[in-house]
């Protein structure tokens, strides 16, 4: 099966030639996926080099002409080393972009901690109007790609798509707005983000608890939250592919009303210093199916 990441190029390349907003900002990664459509759009496939707060700069420029840019590379030189460039050229211009990454938490361990981003979704919680889609299937972040760029709609809002290595073993039908109910059960919620709604599922087979599963965080969907803690109860377990407890906050806010407990389970915050491998990494953040069902359980308990 191809990546999330295979499906990027091919998707936008084919919004570039659909609609004449549509700019792709670049700095080095990516660059020969997007050969073909440079040859055809040589005014909209930009390659500023390895200047990662040019490439936000840049797609702050064309989105202040009128343009929807899409801008690419790996999350932390997409969120973490621009961040300055993503508050003040994006979020105080009041302009929009698609900003699309890669590698995610862990994807590349050979890499080492600087092409890590456990952080990313967490920073951007700490800027106003950002939508965040987590696809967990390749299916997926086609439909969210096209969805976030928004092609022949004029859209003009800030939209951060996060792609990851790691991938759900089928796709769901997913709309960028609301969580989907997989499974239902009366003693607890258990929120799944993205890729990890597999090892979640399995995790949690047999016990009588509900799931959610989360392709877009923010905004947050408050509304199926409240739904299922009205009938599963109001202890809610969220497992997210990045930065523990980031959406914590969030869920408290949603049930602020009624008495309820809450475990964030996620990447932590100490850091691997060995390379290993990607599966390695999932297992020592405790996000492996079994570690996964022994906290889950002991919780709702």
């Amino acid at each position: 099966m191809d990546t999330m990441r295979d499906r990027l190029a091919p998707v936008v390349s084919r919004l570039l030639d659909e609609d004449p907003r549509v700019a792709v900002v670049l700095a080095e990664i990516g660059r020969d996926c997007f050969t073909e459509a440079s040859r055809r759009h040589p005014d909209r496939v930009l390659n500023v080099g390895i200047r990662e707060q040019l490439l936000i700069g840049a797609g702050a420029g064309l989105a202040l002409a009128g343009m929807r840019p899409v801008v690419h590379t790996f999350a932390s030189f997409l969120v973490e080393r621009p961040f300055e460039q993503v508050k003040l050229d994006l979020g105080h211009q009041d302009v929009g972009a698609v900003l699309v990454s890669a590698a995610a938490s862990h994807d590349w361990p050979a890499g080492g901690f600087t092409h890590m981003a456990p952080g990313d979704v967490a920073l951007l919680d700490t800027l106003d109007g950002w939508t965040v889609h987590v696809p967990g299937h390749p299916d997926e972040a086609e439909t969210l790609l096209r969805h976030a760029v928004g092609a022949g709609e004029a859209k003009d809002d800030k939209v951060y798509v996060r792609l990851s290595a790691q991938s759900n073993g089928r796709s769901l039908p997913v709309d960028g707005q609301r969580f989907l109910t997989v499974r239902e059960g009366r003693r607890g919620v258990v929120v799944a983000v993205g890729p990890v709604l597999d090892s979640v599922l399995a995790a949690t087979e047999g016990l009588d608890a509900t799931v959610l599963y989360a392709t877009t965080v923010r905004p947050f969907d408050s509304t199926a939250l409240r739904r299922a803690t009205g009938a599963a109860g109001t202890d809610v377990v969220l497992v997210e592919p990045y930065l523990a407890g980031t959406s914590t906050a969030t869920v408290n806010d949603a049930l602020a009303d009624v008495p309820h407990r809450v475990l964030g389970l996620g990447v932590g915050r100490r850091e691997l210093r060995r390379y290993g491998q990607l599966e390695e990494h999932v297992t020592a953040h405790g996000l492996d199916a079994a570690t996964l069902r022994e906290r889950i359980t002991g919780f709702l308990r």
